[in-house]
């Protein structure tokens, strides 16, 4: 009989939390079979069998907290000579041997991509979206053998603001999935691998790839192992230390698995209180443990409920818009009479919206202003070739902006189409071209709104507000005349958009919008 210890730990964590046996006492194992997750600092360990066997006995259950060294399970391993052979067809031996060194999946460099063997290609968690850390698969739309191809959608993928379709950004045949239906995952950790063969991939991370999302190095040290509690004492004990810890980003500190609980039971963390890992940490045990209730106020006594992911990560995005782009402001009202007619002239056949002849005419005056879709990345300003403009859509629980590639290309008829296909997908929770705009447009006046200012939606260069096309008394040549006019706030990065190159941007917008039969055409 063999004892299951826990490993000396390397990374900087001090306590691993056991969270789910894979195995159960009775079960038999390969090598290489993973027996237990762990929880440590910072990720999810699994803990593989290093020889085939059957697992005899459990000594430590979930959620309770080990030191390195620790004795975590009995395993009957099978003869070294039959290592290799399914379990179930060896005798078990009651040989005495010396303790088993589970092994552990940790996180590698990535290898060299001319060495690597059979070519082989991971598909990476993708980051859609700036306060993006981590994404939930939904659902799987290949399969291990298929053939895809660059752009094929293969995967749904949730993230802090709306659930997405993963298109390859590389071809071949998808060999491995590694990261399956609701697992939670970190950005630019692997998902799937692609390989001509499935051994390649074995090859590929013994010789240094990037091992599975989901997976880390052990971290070194020990502490004194934690008495399990029960849910209610668990509970009662993290409400009287207080709220929820959080980073210095201001996002919760809670575990991969952690997260990927509460996403599927719909218990938002904040909601759980401190957790029972080092630093309060939230581990997923608190989450199975957490019974959050939604009582109704009596008469006279505030509501509180937590904020949505979604609230959470605008929130974050545009506090840090303001606290690092220096914004600066222009604001111009134009006759839009002109734009106004244009618009009832031409809905009958492209069935446009008056937002999208502005977002057309904008399109048009980025064309020649290389400034307003330029990017700041790192210590370089990025000028991009085409008006990519993001649309702002309101949802039931904040916003989202998807984005129209190419605007400055398109005819009426054709942006007419893709906005509100982009904007339908958008309100239906896919968003689409995530990350590629340049330049955000937001209109608020179908509220009646006359003027607002925006925050910029990093890492774009301006964002520009609309407001209601209204009705006033114009003033023209010292006669009065009622008409319509429109005010447009630009919201720029002063970094890049200096004050004379918002005033010609917006100038060249002004031509545009009280000139569009001969601008637009």
């Amino acid at each position: 009989m063999q004892s299951i210890t826990l490993p000396n730990l390397a990374g900087g964590a001090t306590a691993a939390t056991v969270v789910r046996w894979r195995k159960q006492p009775g079960d038999m194992f390969s090598s290489g079979e993973t027996l237990v997750e762990l929880e440590v600092e910072d990720a999810l360990v699994h803990l593989e069998a290093s020889q085939a066997g059957t697992l005899a006995r459990v000594l430590v259950q979930p959620p309770a907290t080990v030191k390195v060294g620790a004795e975590l399970a009995h395993v009957q391993p099978v003869s070294k000579e039959l290592n290799q052979v399914q379990a179930s067809q060896v005798p078990a031996t009651d040989a005495p041997a010396p303790p088993s060194k589970p092994e552990t999946t940790v996180t590698k460099q990535p290898a060299d991509a001319a060495g690597s063997p059979g070519n082989v290609t991971p598909i990476l968690m993708p980051q859609a979206g700036n306060t993006m850390e981590e994404g939930i698969i939904v659902s799987w739309k290949v399969k291990p053998g298929d053939r895809i191809q660059v752009g094929q959608v293969i995967c749904e993928i949730e993230t802090d603001k709306a659930t997405i379709e993963y298109e390859s950004p590389d071809a071949g045949r998808l060999a491995r999935i590694v990261a399956q239906e609701q697992d939670a995952v970190p950005i630019k950790e692997p998902i799937a691998f692609l390989a001509d063969n499935d051994a390649d991939v074995d090859a590929y991370l013994a010789a240094g790839g990037p091992a599975p999302a989901g997976t880390a190095a052990p971290a070194a040290g020990a502490v004194a192992a934690s008495a399990a509690q029960t849910p209610d004492a668990a509970a009662a004990t993290r409400a009287s230390r207080g709220p929820a810890p959080v980073t210095a980003e201001g996002r919760i500190k809670a575990s991969p698995a952690a997260r990927a609980v509460a996403s599927q039971r719909g218990i938002e963390l904040a909601a759980i209180g401190v957790g029972s890992g080092p630093g309060g940490r939230i581990l997923s045990s608190d989450v199975e443990q957490a019974k959050v209730a939604a009582a109704a106020p009596t008469a006279g006594q505030a509501l509180r409920r937590p904020m949505t992911k979604m609230r959470r990560a605008i929130g974050l995005n545009l506090q840090r818009s303001k606290q690092t782009i220096p914004h600066f402001y222009l604001r111009l009202t134009i006759n839009a009479e002109p734009l106004f007619a244009y618009y009832r002239e031409h809905k009958p056949q492209t069935n446009c919206t008056l937002n999208d002849v502005v977002v057309l005419a904008v399109g048009r005056a980025m064309a020649e202003c290389p400034g307003v879709r330029s990017q700041i990345q790192g210590d370089e300003i990025v000028e991009h070739p085409h008006a990519n403009i993001g649309i702002a859509v309101g949802v039931e629980d904040g916003l989202v902006v998807p984005v129209v590639k190419s605007v400055d290309s398109m005819t009426l008829a054709q942006l007419s189409a893709e906005a509100k296909r982009v904007v339908e997908n958008a309100r239906n929770g896919k968003l689409e071209n995530i990350g590629l705009g340049n330049f955000t447009i937001t209109n608020l006046g179908m509220f009646g709104v006359e003027e607002f200012s925006a925050i910029i939606n990093p890492p774009e260069s301006a964002i520009l507000a609309l407001g209601t096309v209204r009705e006033t008394v114009i003033v023209q040549n010292g006669a009065m005349r009622p008409g319509r006019v429109m005010t447009m706030t630009l919201s720029a990065d002063h970094r890049i958009v200096d004050g004379l190159l918002g005033a010609k941007f917006l100038g060249r917008l002004k031509e545009i919008l009280e000139n569009p039969s001969q601008e637009l055409r």
